[in-house]
């Protein structure tokens, strides 16, 4: 559940702290995907951000659940993470980096894993997603198990700006693995939903998982339609720790930026001490 090496930054939290998520509408093609990134991250930096959050699968959304196969990583090493490693340090941010392919224990499948690079461009953070999306209905079926191996790990990290809990689309369904993860002051959420469990639950549940953990949430999504006929749902917002909606992007590639102020956190906490008032406790 911890970072690569935690450090103790709780005595320096400034009181706001300005965040990014990037929505993009991936292709195929990794370089043209990087592309975009760098750009989409570049304008994130110019509004002041400085927590910077791609979406799941930001590299590559293939024609075919395979084409995956042939973009995975050995961790540490491979094009993705030294643009995630290079960007980073071009602007100075902790940059969140979606989800990429790496490798797994199986030679048939990858890992669906998150990487959180500071200002340095060390990896600070792995997080492999955990929950495998499966879904039938009419023509949309999706069988994640298929191609990709599942985690096993929570992952929250520490920065300068307060505690962040990482997850992955369909982890947000899971209530459960948001309390393993401890009283943080973001969730960080990268996605690709699909357009019909996005228009039926998404909202809810980002504002469910704000509300029920006291915290900000930057949900991170694709949002538009692929090439391989797929439609994501988009709509990447940040939310307060009240639940309420604070900045939006429904379609299209952009960037949702605002303000993470941790007296916000600490006002929420002080008036329904919801956290304190636990009694079930599994993790």
């Amino acid at each position: 559940m911890e970072s690569h090496g935690k450090t103790d930054f709780s005595n320096t939290l400034p009181k706001n702290t300005r965040v990014a998520a990037i929505q993009m509408v991936s292709t195929p093609r990794v370089d043209e995907n990087l592309k975009t990134a760098e750009a989409l991250i570049a304008d994130a930096a110019r509004q002041g951000a400085e927590i910077v959050a791609l979406p799941e699968y930001f590299a590559i959304i293939g024609k075919r659940d395979s084409d995956k196969m042939r973009a995975r990583e050995d961790f540490g090493n491979g094009p993705i993470q030294a643009f995630l490693s290079e960007t980073a340090v071009r602007h100075g941010i902790w940059l969140v980096g979606g989800s990429l392919p790496l490798a797994a224990p199986s030679p048939d499948k990858v890992l669906n894993s998150c990487l959180v690079y500071d200002p340095r461009g060390v990896c600070v953070a792995r997080y492999d997603k955990i929950h495998l999306f499966g879904f039938q209905k009419g023509k949309d079926r999706y069988n994640e198990s298929a191609t990709i191996e599942a985690g096993k790990e929570p992952l929250a990290f520490d920065s300068p700006f307060g505690r962040a809990g990482v997850t992955i689309c369909y982890d947000l369904r899971f209530p459960e693995l948001y309390r393993c993860l401890g009283a943080v002051d973001l969730n960080i959420i990268p996605s690709a939903f699909t357009e019909t469990t996005g228009k039926a639950h998404w909202e809810i549940l980002m504002r469910a998982r704000a509300i029920e953990n006291q915290c900000y949430v930057l949900a991170v999504a694709q949002g538009g339609c692929h090439e391989n006929g797929r439609e994501t749902h988009g709509n990447s917002m940040l939310i307060d720790p009240w639940g309420e909606v604070l900045a939006r992007l429904e379609k299209g590639p952009g960037v949702v930026a605002g303000a993470m102020d941790h007296a916000r956190i600490a006002e929420v906490r002080e008036s329904l001490p919801a956290l304190k008032h636990r009694v079930l406790h599994y993790c």
